[in-house]
């Protein structure tokens, strides 16, 4: 087996033990704040060792033709702005000031995810590509829409989705009053169409420019979406 094929096994198996563990710490581990035994606590650490390893071991050139960058970081971002951030919504005692928090520290992890791919040698084009997109999402109201859905609501004011939705200030400022709920759904659908539309249009969109470091890469390099 050559050495290629064989990262990409360590990979895939890497992967497979990584969302193994994590299924485990997530369906059938209690969700304790406090740690029960050292075992647990090592257990627990596994999802994140294996990810860790994984990543280590991706192979850039395949990720780089496949142009994996484009779906795995926006999912990534998914994961937490669609997810997780509605169920801390749902949970919290202090919505106003939680939520401000929670607003300013979006943007910070779109920053970062960003500046995480371009540092390990992104190209400008995608660099641009996967931030607007994520920034899409992230004012699209498929938060709005999560924090509906994922979350096991027992007041009757949430229990079934609103006819309309008075706090997505974001939508009122466009549509000039709060939007009713199929309003909410074509705002979002338009979103995510334009979503669609960043991550998969040419590249030729997004070269604005030559970053310096990027003067000297090899021809070959430059013209390869990473």
């Amino acid at each position: 087996m050559s050495q290629v094929l064989r990262r990409n096994a360590a990979f895939l198996v890497l992967v497979a033990l990584a969302v193994a563990c994590a299924a485990v710490v997530w369906f059938v581990l209690p969700h304790d704040r406090e740690v029960k035994s050292l075992a647990i606590f090592l257990f627990k650490l596994l999802p994140f060792v294996f990810a860790a390893e994984a990543i280590a071991r991706l192979d850039v050139e395949l990720a780089r033709r496949l142009h994996l960058v484009r779906i795995l970081v926006p999912a990534a971002f998914c994961v937490f702005f669609l997810y997780f951030v509605p169920k801390i919504f749902f949970y919290l005692d202090d919505f106003p000031t939680v939520y401000y928090h929670i607003l300013v520290l979006t943007p910070i992890v779109i920053m970062s995810l960003t500046l995480a791919y371009r540092l390990g040698g992104g190209t400008p084009g995608n660099a641009r590509r996967i931030a607007y997109a994520m920034l899409l999402i992230m004012v699209s109201g498929l938060e709005d829409l999560a924090f509906l859905t994922v979350n096991d609501h027992t007041d009757p004011q949430w229990a079934t989705i609103p006819d309309v939705w008075t706090w997505a200030s974001h939508m009122t400022v466009f549509l000039g009053h709060p939007p009713t709920k199929y309003e909410a759904y074509a705002f979002i659908a338009v979103h995510v169409v334009l979503v669609i539309l960043v991550l998969a249009a040419p590249d030729r969109w997004f070269r604005l420019g030559r970053a310096k470091g990027d003067a000297q890469a090899p021809a070959a390099t430059q013209s390869t979406s990473v």
